[in-house]
């Protein structure tokens, strides 16, 4: 039963409305779908109106009793800023008092309510909400699945016909909170419109699988638990209609204690897949169930007890059966075998689950999985797609020279084309080497679309793509892409450091800015966000900052490339001695590992001497140093696009 309260809080700021009792931000009769943290976050500034609310009151209020870090807090600032559609040179809403905490800048109007608690426009939104996000296509309830009668767990769904359990609810809901006709009327329209909503052609549109968790939590084990997330994503993502968050985006949602509907909330998705798995002898046993993020409603759920080599089938019973409740038609491609190997199969999942760790030494360590599950099945295409992607991202991030590990990667995933051509990643792979090993922009460009031909809703793909395009100069296409990417993968730290990274080089520097400082906002300690902003910082001549965020990224990463900007900074600033001790470093550590020439030219470059800053150019060209596709976009090269030996570099790149 619905039920007004005396004393509602509503508030209206702009064309917002918050209410309180219902958890409902909406604008202009529209839902704003937020996490429940963040609406909490949102709820405490707008009691205060105008007045600072300083971060220690925030924590405690929205925390009680429970002991978070302050990027808790700036995470959920960050979603507000973006839910509520602030932008460079528009509106803004939430003012960050640096050393202080917060004050949220529009006016704010208290809505008088009557003595039920609620007046007139109050009701008939309230009314809607509970019908549905007309501008989503999403009842708020969880019967717009319509799945079988036999997979429902919800005692309202067994008992009643969906007609029937409609007219029911909007009845009771009329006659407690209706006296006049009109609003009859309103209830009237929004209960046709709900019927609309939920028919079973309206597709459900955001899934997340997250991993699963033990069944026994003394019992863990990690790899299989991400292993059978992984497996039901890649079997999703080929039903039509229906977009499921990649295992990059859902990944941090391992904990035991993970609440499985916040995580949803998170990660702004309408339903969640979460489940239990666990090995006891030559068996698995996997309990499933899909929940509504909406409300909290559990739609299905089964649990299987089979032998660990038929745990294939049960991926499929499982995809096939969220799939029959979502209304979703699966393609074909999801019930590919890829190895009748179990163990082949248990070796690849543990290479995926260290190497998602991203760390040298558990990169290694998934490397040498890969290379076992392909001993005992050398036709097995996933794992050569492991291999390759285990290789790429140590050209980049890991000290380690592109010779060495990217002509592996080429290997690897050429041989897993060969033995199935319709893996999207494999493409994605083949794409990345021919962009930052090889130089070939044409074939890496045809890899990508090849990608998201396979798999529109790669996130990974697009991100690559966007890369190119960005370093092709293509600003705009670049700008689309990654925007794509994002709504596919809304919290991934890589991907809206790229967004920046991207505004950037288009010239967009306030709009770079801004982007790079939410990301920040997001998780303070992912180096690439405080590596991008420096060399922003660089380019408005706000050297201090540039030098600060350099510095920061160095602290968090220990990358060579961090020092490169810092020193940059420092000698853009004309503090040319402090610049010329870190190049003193890096030549000297040089020595002992691998520093690409790529730094070293750059700072050169900061401290005017041209020629050798062109030496070490050339001696990137001669290396593959991966860093050199940068030399198309990067503004710190601009004065060099008339010299000779520079042209004549970007040509023998083949960069038009």
């Amino acid at each position: 039963m619905v039920k007004f309260h005396a004393h509602k809080e509503i508030y209206e700021f702009g064309k917002y409305r918050l209410d309180v009792a219902e958890r409902l931000l909406s604008r202009e009769g529209e839902r704003v779908p937020l996490p429940e943290k963040a609406f909490e976050t949102l709820c405490a500034l707008v009691r205060r109106g105008n007045r600072l609310a300083s971060k220690e009151e925030l924590l405690s209020e929205i925390w009680a009793g429970v002991v978070v870090e302050e990027n808790n807090l700036d995470k959920n600032i960050s979603l507000l800023r973006r839910a509520l559609g602030e932008r460079p040179g528009g509106g803004k809403f939430i003012e960050t008092v640096r050393g202080h905490g917060f004050r949220f800048l529009p006016e704010v109007r208290e809505i008088e309510t009557d003595e039920d608690g609620g007046d007139s426009k109050g009701r008939i939104e309230a009314a809607s909400a509970l019908a549905g996000d007309p501008t989503s296509g999403t009842p708020a309830g969880a019967d717009a699945l319509d799945p079988t009668e036999s997979q429902i767990t919800d005692p309202e769904f067994q008992n009643a016909g969906r007609t029937v359990k409609k007219k029911n609810r909007f009845g009771s809901f009329s006659l407690q909170l209706f006296a006049s006709l009109a609003l009859l009327i309103a209830i009237g329209l929004s209960a046709l419109y709900f019927r609309r909503q939920t028919s079973p052609k309206t597709p459900i549109k955001t899934i997340a699988v997250l991993p699963f968790k033990p069944l026994v939590e003394d019992k863990r084990d990690e790899a299989l638990e991400l292993g059978m997330a992984d497996a039901l994503i890649v079997k999703l993502s080929g039903g039509e209609g229906i977009t499921v968050r990649p295992l990059s985006a859902v990944r941090r949602y391992g904990a035991l204690e993970q609440d499985a509907v916040a995580a949803g909330r998170d990660l702004g998705v309408q339903i969640v897949l979460d489940g239990s798995v666990q090995i006891s002898g030559d068996r698995v046993r996997v309990l499933a169930k899909l929940l509504s993020v909406g409300d909290g409603k559990q739609l299905w759920a089964e649990r299987f007890d089979e032998k660990f080599t038929d745990i294939f089938e049960v991926q499929d019973s499982i995809s096939e059966r969220v799939a029959a409740a979502l209304k979703v038609r699966l393609g074909g491609e999801e019930r590919k075998r890829y190895t009748a190997n179990v163990e082949a199969y248990q070796l690849y999942m543990k290479g995926r689950y260290h190497t998602l760790r991203l760390t040298r030494a558990e990169t290694d360590k998934g490397i040498r999985y890969f290379q076992q599950a392909i001993e005992l099945d050398p036709n097995y295409a996933l794992a050569y797609v492991g291999l390759a992607e285990a290789y790429l991202p140590m050209a980049l991030t890991s000290g380690v020279p592109s010779w060495e590990v990217l002509p592996k990667a080429k290997t690897s995933a050429l041989r897993a084309v060969e033995l199935d051509d319709t893996l999207a990643e494999v493409h994605v792979a083949l794409g990345f080497v021919y962009f930052w090993y090889e130089w070939d922009w044409q074939a890496a460009e045809k890899q990508y679309v090849r990608a998201l031909e396979l798999n529109p809703n790669s996130a990974e793909a697009r991100f690559a793509y966007a890369h190119l395009l960005s370093n092709s100069r293509q600003h705009e296409k670049a700008a689309g892409e990654i925007r794509r990417a994002r709504e596919l993968d809304p919290l991934s730290l890589r991907v809206n450091a790229l967004e920046g990274q991207i505004l950037f080089f288009a010239g967009k520097h306030d709009e770079a800015l801004d982007h790079l400082s939410k990301t920040i906002d997001l998780d303070p300690n992912f180096w690439l966000s405080h590596l991008f902003i420096s060399r922003v910082y660089s380019e408005k001549g706000m050297h201090p900052e540039a030098i600060a965020a350099a510095k920061k990224a160095g602290e968090i990463s220990g990358n060579s490339q961090s020092d490169a900007y810092r020193a940059y900074a420092l000698a853009k600033w004309g503090k040319h001695a402090e610049a010329r001790a870190l190049l003193e470093e890096l030549l000297k550590q040089s020595g002992a590992r691998y520093v690409p020439p790529y730094n070293i030219a750059l700072i050169y470059k900061g401290l005017g001497e041209r020629d050798k800053a062109l030496d070490y150019l050339e001696k990137g060209f001669a290396e593959k140093d991966v860093r050199m596709v940068f030399l198309t976009v990067e503004p710190m090269w601009d004065s060099l696009r008339s010299d000779p030996s520079f042209i004549s570099l970007l040509k023998r790149m083949r960069i038009e």
